[in-house]
């Protein structure tokens, strides 16, 4: 367990790029998983680490309620876990068993000796925790972090079903725990993660079944996995369509008795065209075929004027993937052209990237009006 807590605490500092792809949304979230109780050492009737009592594997689960701010989240958890107890190893004070004693024991206490034990622990929590998050803003992410709040333990041990036990009580007061994790998103939504918990209660003060003080406290290690729900976050901006240019205005009438001029030569309409994509696509949309239908039409009046394409994308992924991308995109634009109608070899693209946004964004940010072709025609068109 150990380990697994070193190596994931490695992992989490290794990834220093602060993460923003929740930022501004409320989430929810659920975890179960196993747990491993420490040895616990147990001060009797006021003898310190006189009784150690040893748990068995457990299980913890719990859900949060949380929001993030970005590189940072906070979030209110109630959980639960619970061991059952193996045996107890009692010292010079004893631990009361049943009446009429058993082996190892002596005037119904078990005393300098070791025996299984019935019984167990368990810890309701309610704890405000902060994390930090580190990773890739759009796939796999890690986190650090910790909280504090209150717990109740509910601590019994006996060793005879029929006797009075050694103890049976709870205690509520402060608690703390350590959060490591790694997530990774299923959807725009829906996110999966690994998660180790350090959770302890320093101070938990009971009463044996004769009335003796007993103090001890509740370290326990716990691995879980999670599904976080986030809600809302900033919906797309809706592409606009991009309306013909009016007609041209019809000729005047031709004075008489001069014959009326030759009507006037439509201009070429150079652009630009402006075509949205879905994010991390580069497939033409209908609503982007229907403004590259107005650009074949208005290129009839442009002669062999050269087209320029100019590809760009938004700011999540790096600056390499985003060029790809803006590549793949002016050749989708470029394919829809010359299946309609313009010659290839006037066609020319140029891919910018995330490096020319239309609008202005914090790295990482999805902007569906960054994701676009932008269609000009002659010369120097779409630079």
């Amino acid at each position: 367990m150990r380990k697994l807590v070193i190596g994931m605490a490695m992992a989490s500092t290794a990834l220093t790029t602060p993460a923003m792809a929740r930022e501004g949304q409320w989430y929810i979230q659920g975890d179960g998983g196993v747990m491993i109780v420490e040895d616990q050492s147990l001060d009797v009737n006021g003898a310190e680490n006189n009784a150690v009592a040893n748990y068995g594997t457990g299980y913890d689960f719990g859900g949060m309620v949380g929001y993030d701010f970005g590189a940072f989240r906070l979030e209110a958890e109630a959980s639960y876990r619970s061991a059952r107890v193996d045996d107890v190893q009692a010292g010079t004070q004893g631990l009361q068993i049943d009446p009429v004693g058993q082996p190892g024991g002596r005037n119904g206490r078990l005393t300098n000796d070791t025996a299984p034990a019935l019984g167990g622990i368990n810890a309701l929590s309610f704890m405000l925790n902060g994390l930090f998050d580190f990773g890739a803003d759009d796939g796999f992410q890690a986190f650090a972090g910790g909280g504090v709040g209150v717990a109740r333990v509910d601590m019994d041990a006996n060793f005879d079903r029929n006797g009075p036990g050694a103890y049976n009580d709870s205690d509520t007061g402060f608690a703390w725990q350590l959060l490591a994790g790694v997530r990774a998103p299923l959807s725009d939504s829906w996110d999966v993660g690994l998660k180790y918990r350090y959770f302890n209660v320093p101070n938990v003060s009971l009463v044996d079944t004769i009335g003796r003080p007993l103090d001890t406290k509740f370290s326990s290690h716990s691995l879980l996995g999670s599904i976080t729900y986030n809600f809302g976050g900033a919906e797309p901006m809706a592409e606009p369509v991009a309306v013909p240019p009016p007609p041209p205005p019809p000729p005047p009438p031709p004075p008489a008795p001069v014959a009326p001029p030759p009507p006037p030569k439509v201009a070429c309409n150079t652009g630009p065209y402006v075509v949205f994509f879905d994010f991390d696509k580069s497939d033409i949309t209908p609503q982007a075929a229907s403004i590259l239908n107005s650009a074949v039409t208005a290129y009839a009046n442009c002669g062999t004027a050269s087209v320029m394409l100019a590809g760009h994308t938004d700011r999540a992924g790096t600056p390499k993937y985003n060029i790809g991308l803006a590549e793949r995109r002016n050749a989708a634009v470029s394919a829809y052209l010359s299946g309609r109608g313009i010659p290839a070899a006037r066609i020319t693209g140029e891919a910018f990237g995330e490096t020319k946004p239309r609008v202005p964004t914090a790295d990482g940010v999805r902007e569906a009006q960054n994701r676009r072709v932008e269609v000009t025609y002659g010369p120097g068109s779409g630079m």
